[in-house]
């Protein structure tokens, strides 16, 4: 029982469908907003890199700032007060506490402490760990993580000091500066200043220019989308046109070569047969020419209505062995020519959904192109079945074969792998278009497999599911 489908004959002809500038269009989108995004990458980094340096730069000057000024201080302590070391200064208010100052230590040559505080005492050996023999070169700046923990009877420094109250790692920077008296060493002074509010700062900073980032992506996307539909119009223009020509000049031409044909076939039936050898010999010609040039502008025609999406597909349930057998008997006359043998592997009832016209037509392209390239004395098998819920189709040769670097290039329009044998064939270079077409419209694929010197199969496989 037929089965015809009306309206959704041409949704489904669309349906998926992207031609050649809807594949350029997306691929020009791709590349304008992978640009964009690159470019917002590197801005995003170069801020951020930028930012943390300058930021870290400055909490390092300040801290060496610091440390000169509290070196300084401490031996004009001593010099006003004729004191030649630092015993009984403990309790002195001889060092200030800086912004964020999280610990002072003066420390002798042994390594002990002289005078000193610190935010926590309990972080006191792991401070004392960091700066004994750390610090390998006079006012070395270093960067240290200490862990805290929870301490709420720690005691605090005067000024910025203050115990913490939980668990944490405290990101340090440590100064250090040698301190003398009237030539003499007195020991070295270690002064760390607290950065974890700078780190924190960093993480928020990177997140905040991550969400302005994410922002600017959509936008970049979107901004490519427009700049690749402006630069697809005077393409898609110009190739409508174009289009448009190939369609009304292969229209045009159908109706004169008609003409010729039938004016050809009248004059051979007005020439006298015992004058007719060398005529009739043009006329042959005269008359295999114009056919081809009537295949040839017919498959031109195909194919423009093809990128106009004019051609629409009539979906049919009917019974595709009767069609197949009349394909074989089309070619047969082919193939009688070159002494090749055609043989039908089919069901004798195969039940198909598709566009009975358009699959007879496969059929036909794909058996002519098949008896084209098999030697004489050849063999071109076609099989057909169901498997599961698609429609086999399988067209196998004997003949010269294709190279593997050209699978894909035979369905190209036009394309030939061997350009003089295809011209002493007979061939354009647009059936494998038009049979991949008819395959793509009916939601199916082709492939080819083939050897050099054994011949060449043809696998398609379309689906019974609409």
């Amino acid at each position: 029982m037929e089965t015809k489908v009306g309206s959704f004959i041409q949704t489904f002809t669309n349906r998926g469908k992207k031609d050649i500038f809807t594949q350029t269009q997306g691929r020009l989108t791709r590349m304008y907003s992978g640009l964009l995004i690159l470019f917002l990458i590197f801005f995003i980094a170069l801020v951020y890199i930028v930012l943390h340096v300058v930021i870290l730069n400055n909490q390092e000057r300040e801290l060496q700032s610091l440390v000169n000024e509290e070196a300084s201080f401490i031996e004009n302590y001593l010099i006003k007060n004729n004191q030649k070391n630092l015993q009984g200064m403990d309790d002195q208010e001889v060092v200030f506490a800086g912004v964020n100052q999280y610990f002072y230590y003066v420390v002798n040559s042994n390594g002990e402490i002289m005078m000193g505080n610190e935010s926590d005492r309990g972080v006191r050996p792991n401070l004392l760990r960091l700066i004994n023999g750390s610090f390998q070169n006079e006012r070395e700046i270093r960067k240290e993580t200490v862990h805290v923990e929870m301490n709420a009877n720690g005691r605090g420094m005067k000024g910025e000091f203050h115990p913490r109250e939980a668990p944490q790692d405290i990101r340090l920077i440590i100064g250090s500066q040698s301190i003398y008296n009237n030539g003499q060493f007195i020991g070295k002074l270690y002064v760390g200043k607290d950065i974890t509010f700078t780190y924190q700062l960093f993480r928020s900073l990177l997140m905040i220019l991550i969400a302005i980032g994410i922002i600017f992506l959509g936008l970049a996307i979107y901004m490519s989308m427009i700049m690749s539909k402006r630069a697809m119009v005077p393409i898609s223009g110009a190739f409508t046109r174009q289009r448009e020509f190939v369609a009304d000049a292969s229209h045009e031409l159908r109706t004169p070569l008609s003409v010729l044909l039938s004016s050809i076939d009248a004059i051979e039936m007005t020439i006298e047969p015992q004058k007719s050898d060398m005529v009739g010999k043009i006329l042959t010609n005269m008359r295999q020419e114009v056919k081809r040039m009537t295949h040839l502008v017919g498959d031109l025609l195909t194919l423009a209505r093809s990128d106009s999406n004019t051609i629409q597909l009539s979906l049919e349930t009917f019974d595709f062995h009767p069609q197949a057998e009349r394909a074989i008997d089309s070619v047969r006359p082919l193939a009688a020519a070159k002494q090749i043998s055609l043989h039908l592997n089919s069901p004798a009832s195969l039940i198909t959904i598709g566009d009975p016209q358009r699959l007879s037509q496969l059929l036909y392209i794909l058996l002519d192109n098949a008896i084209k390239y098999t030697p004489n004395g050849g063999e071109v098998r076609l099989s057909l079945t169901i498997v599961g819920q698609q429609l086999c189709i399988s067209v196998q040769d004997t003949g010269i074969g294709i190279k593997e670097e050209d699978y894909q290039r035979i369905f190209e329009r036009f394309y030939r792998s061997d350009k003089s044998r295809s011209r002493q064939m007979g061939g354009h270079g647009l059936g494998l278009s038009i049979a991949k077409w008819i395959v793509e419209t009916h939601k199916g694929k082709i492939k080819v497999t083939s050897e050099l010197g054994k011949g060449s199969t043809f696998m398609i496989h379309i689906p019974q599911v609409f």
